[in-house]
């Protein structure tokens, strides 16, 4: 046995809340990678309506996920949707309520200002009830605290929490980092990741690196 399918709907026997993403998603400005879940008790699967706010295809933006991510109930993900035109005196929308309102406004004071795609790493983990902005990054195996507001980049392998989000500090050192970013352990075929599972889940670095070279 080397684990449950990435195609499985709801990889925790008589525990529905909690459900492989990719298998919920039908939007195709949002790509979400094998073994990322979501674990909401209030409807998992509604995840793209009522978690990735403002998401436009007039913008163009993307939310992409990476694989073996664990995002906790409450997480949202505000796309460029959200923002309005700011290079005027008024940042009210009156274009969207159109009867003549509609009339001379520039779809590229909106898009103009778009911060791009939103961008998560591999293997990161996202706290209960934290907001992620437009075009943020979150690097491989980074930590996002409860109830933290995410507007800047986080680095691998940091812990972010607050709102704003600020380090609190890296999960290891950056060598540390640099050589778990080289294994890429989550790129693996399943039957190696299978394998590797003490090692993965353990601290014994050279132990992984051990697979990794043995893999090639």
């Amino acid at each position: 046995m080397h684990g449950p399918s990435p195609d499985t709907l709801y990889p925790l026997p008589g525990f529905p809340r909690a459900v492989f993403l990719k298998n919920f998603i039908t939007r195709p400005n949002i790509e979400v990678g094998d073994y990322s879940y979501y674990d909401d008790p209030d409807g998992a699967e509604r995840f793209e309506d009522r978690n990735v706010l403002h998401h436009f295809d007039f913008y163009g933006d993307r939310l992409v996920i990476g694989r073996f991510v664990a995002i906790a109930s409450g997480a949202r993900f505000i796309m460029n949707g959200a923002n309005h035109a700011m290079g005027g005196f008024s940042t009210y929308p009156f274009n969207i309520f159109q009867q003549g309102w509609e009339a001379g406004f520039d779809p590229d004071s909106w898009a103009g200002q778009s911060r791009g795609d939103t961008l998560v790493g591999n293997d990161v983990w996202i706290g209960m009830n934290s907001t992620i902005m437009p075009g943020v990054t979150i690097g491989d195996g980074a930590i996002i605290a409860t109830n933290s507001t995410v507007v800047s980049d986080v680095p691998p392998y940091a812990i972010v929490g607050g709102n704003p989000a600020r380090p609190i500090r890296m999960r290891f050192d950056q060598q540390t980092v640099q050589r778990l970013l080289a294994i890429a352990w989550w790129n693996w075929p399943t039957e190696r990741i299978t394998a590797a599972l003490n090692a993965i889940r353990g601290a014994d670095l050279d132990a992984l690196e051990a697979f990794a070279e043995n893999a090639t």
